[in-house]
């Protein structure tokens, strides 16, 4: 056992500040684009309270009610079949200040409306803000959010939705006491939260980083990190989002044994190639990795055999098992230190750094085998150099010593030793949730006796409990140089970097091969990129999920809940107090509403401790078990009193424990889950299911009730809640805490290992 003789010094104040600037920016950036989603509840709320004056003043049939009613719902569901393309093309911030105008334009029509047809035009405009804002909010809150907070901040959705309904219903409520009612002016207001909601998608929200560097604009995406983060050095989080360009790929699970260089040099042949050297950006602090040759945790759960297949419980998805792995073996972490190396900083040497190490799309000079420009200057866009992995020439001795003007990654200028001695090298980088982003080049000799170069990248994340012996090499606080003999065992994925090039490797059979991204980047959605296997198994799970959520009985619960209430006796005590039935069923919905806030509060609190999985399956047997309940009550013949008494408390704790989990957590999980160049493309496919979803319950519901009452409607719905957790348990894998590249990734070896294993 190691024991250390001196205590580990806290962590500076200057780390304490930066997790301080992180969390306020990205929760900031949050907040402002999760004003699309108030309005949403804003807007749902009001024509639920304003429909009952506009039948009155138009004298609508039923089925024009509807129409009005429904307008919107077919307006999102239009919209979103092509929002997620277009956000991939054009970007996520124009989408955003599309779904703010859509809103600002039907808010002054309906406000107009001298007719109902003009007014279903209106609520089609608006069911396109409602559209672009449910789809893309999720997926813009990912894209920007550290991960160890990224479920909290997507969660906000949920939270400011729920708070739109009750200030709507709070106004519809007010407004309803007046002597005559303008349903024009409830729908209007519409307008004037809209407006806001431009300004800050206009003039705060920056483009996402990640859609940036999809399509090149290296320089856009440094400084929107920078912003996001509160940092000038964002290098090894940009060189994470060009690895997320990658879809597919072959990538590799394997184990490594971590330590001080001169410990396990002294353990094995100094000439064994097996080795990767670690180095750090100070002089001669350097670490040693070598693989692990039994197989450990998740070595042993993938394997060249596809042994995935068989592991766990029966019919559990193979990916599910793999996750779980990754959670129970790996300690918990801060997002913006890395626990591998605490000393390791970026891998780009903070000595001699140039001033100019941009890599844009729009001012690239490519002079003869490499990318970037020898001049000097500032950050501009005539003068731009390569922040990640550079073209080098086509000798091996110029790749190990490539010329200084270049700042490749694999030089780590002149104060590094990263390119000394034998064996692998890995330059390395933290990216959030205790996992570390690396590059290693190998040496080996050839069939002609030559030496060629292999590059490969590697996320790699510590195995084992901070403290312990396996641990004890990345756990000090403060960055300690760790004590002689200490060693961890590290898990690591390996693959191709995602824009390396086999054409280039024809040409050039030395060097890393590197291609930009602007020349890979899509001018249109990748739809081949969808048969995928990873792409494949992420988008049965996304809409799997969202077509479960809206047949689990919410619709069904909120339009049951008045007539619930009424049953209980609440609407008759505020008649007593001089309210009409019309105001009273407004106040019981903004009551209902403010319920569901103090819920969400406690899911935005648990969404990154718990995890996503464990709400679902904590949640939903009490959902299963509030709508069994339900039916039961339904079926006997109880006590009014009784009834009543069962029946509230069944639906209250129903929708509050609802929005805690199933409500937010699909979309979550959607934005999570697929690979960047289609992320946009996938999530608008789930999204439609999701509305398909919502228009088949909406309409299915009444017909529903006439046919088999409400014993027989929450009864199916109690079913399809069973369905869920079942769905949830075998195939909804645990995401919390992971860079979104790495989850694509787990996504994809996980898929292709298990495809090997049925084709044998």
């Amino acid at each position: 056992m190691i024991h250390h003789t001196h205590s580990p010094p806290p962590p500076p104040l200057s780390l304490s500040l930066s997790l301080t600037v992180i969390v306020k920016g990205a929760v900031l950036v949050a907040v402002a684009a999760t004003i699309g989603n108030l309005l949403q509840g804003w807007d749902n709320a009001t024509i639920a309270g304003a429909i009952v004056y506009i039948t009155e003043d138009f004298s609508l049939g039923s089925s024009l009610e509807g129409l009005v009613v429904a307008m919107s719902l077919i307006g999102a569901t239009f919209i979103t079949t092509c929002s997620g393309a277009i956000s991939d093309w054009i970007g996520r911030r124009p989408m955003l200040i599309a779904s703010s105008v859509f809103y600002f334009v039907s808010g002054l029509v309906m406000v107009w409306s001298p007719n109902v047809y003009v007014l279903c035009i209106a609520r089609l405009l608006d069911g396109f803000g409602i559209g672009l804002a449910v789809t893309l909010v999720p997926l813009y809150i990912s894209e920007t959010a550290p991960p160890d907070i990224r479920g909290s901040l997507n969660t906000l959705p949920q939270f400011l939705g729920s708070g739109g309904m009750f200030l709507s219903y709070c106004m519809v409520f007010g407004m309803s006491l007046m002597d005559s009612p303008s349903w024009r002016l409830m729908l209007g207001v519409l307008s004037i939260p809209s407006l806001i909601y431009f300004g800050l998608t206009v003039f705060y929200l920056p483009e996402s980083p990640r859609w940036l560097v999809s399509k090149g604009r290296m320089l856009e995406a440094k400084i929107v990190l920078q912003q996001l983060r509160g940092t000038e050095d964002v290098s090894g989080e940009l060189a994470l989002l060009v690895e997320g360009l990658g879809i597919g790929g072959e990538t590799s699970i394997e184990e490594y044994i971590i330590g001080p260089a001169d410990e396990l040099d002294d353990s094995q042949d100094p000439a064994d190639k097996d080795k990767i050297k670690l180095y750090g950006p100070e002089e001669g602090l350097s670490w040693v990795a070598r693989p692990v040759t039994g197989q450990g945790s998740l070595i042993s759960l993938v394997s060249r055999q596809g042994s995935m297949v068989n592991q766990g419980v029966p019919l559990m998805d193979p990916l599910v098992t793999l996750f779980g792995s990754v959670h129970e073996n790996f300690p918990e972490t801060a997002s913006t230190r890395s626990m591998l190396f605490p000393n390791f900083g970026s891998m780009f040497s903070t000595a001699d750094r140039p001033k100019t190490d941009q890599w844009d799309e729009e001012s690239l000079h490519r002079e003869g085998e490499g990318y970037g420009s020898d001049g000097a200057g500032g950050d501009s866009d005539d003068n731009l150099h390569s922040p990640l992995i550079s073209r080098q020439a086509t000798s091996l001795e110029k790749d190990l010593v490539p010329p200084a003007s270049h700042g490749s990654a694999l030089s780590m200028r002149r104060h590094s030793s990263l390119m000394q001695g034998t064996g692998e090298t890995v330059g390395s980088t933290g990216i959030g949730g205790g996992w570390q982003l690396a590059w290693k080049w190998s040496e080996r000799e050839g069939e002609d006796g030559k030496k060629e170069g292999g590059f490969k990248r590697v996320y790699l994340h510590q195995e084992g409990g901070p403290g312990s012996r396996r641990g004890s090499l990345v756990s000090l606080p403060g960055g300690d140089v760790p004590a002689e003999g200490e060693f961890i065992q590290a898990a690591a994925l390996v693959s191709q970097p995602a824009l390396y090039s086999k054409e280039l490797i024809d040409k050039h059979p030395v060097g890393p091969a590197m291609v930009h991204p602007a020349e890979t980047a899509s001018k249109g959605p990748i739809w081949a990129a969808l048969l995928e296997p990873g792409v494949k198994h992420a988008l049965l799970v996304g809409m799997g999920i969202q077509i479960l959520q809206q047949f689990s009985g919410i619709n069904g619960v909120l339009y049951y809940t008045p007539q619930i209430l009424e049953e209980a006796g609440v609407e008759v005590l505020l008649s007593d107090l001089g309210l009409s039935s019309t105001s009273a069923s407004f106040l019981i919905s903004a009551f209902t509403t403010l319920l569901m806030l103090p819920c969400i509060a406690v899911a935005i609190k648990l969404m990154d401790i718990s995890g996503r999985r464990m709400l679902l399956l904590t949640t939903i047997p009490v959902l299963i078990v509030s709508l069994i309940i339900l039916v039961v009550t339904n079926l006997l013949t109880l006590g009014s009193v009784l009834h009543a008494a069962l029946s509230t408390i069944c639906v209250v704790v129903y929708f509050c424990v609802f929005v805690m989990a199933y409500g937010p957590i699909p979309n979550i999980l959607c934005s999570e889950i697929f690979p960047t160049r289609v992320r946009g493309l996938c999530i608008a496919i789930c999204a439609l299911v999701y509305w398909i979803g919502d228009i088949i319950i909406t309409y299915s519901l009444p017909v529903m009730l006439d046919s088999m009452g409400l014993s027989g409607a929450f009864g199916i719905y109690a079913v399809v809640c069973v369905i869920s957790f079942v769905f949830v348990f075998l195939k909804v894998p645990e995401t919390k805490g992971m860079p979104l590249e790495v989850i694509t990734e787990f996504f994809s070896v996980g898929a292709r290992q298990v495809a090997a294993a049925k084709n044998e």
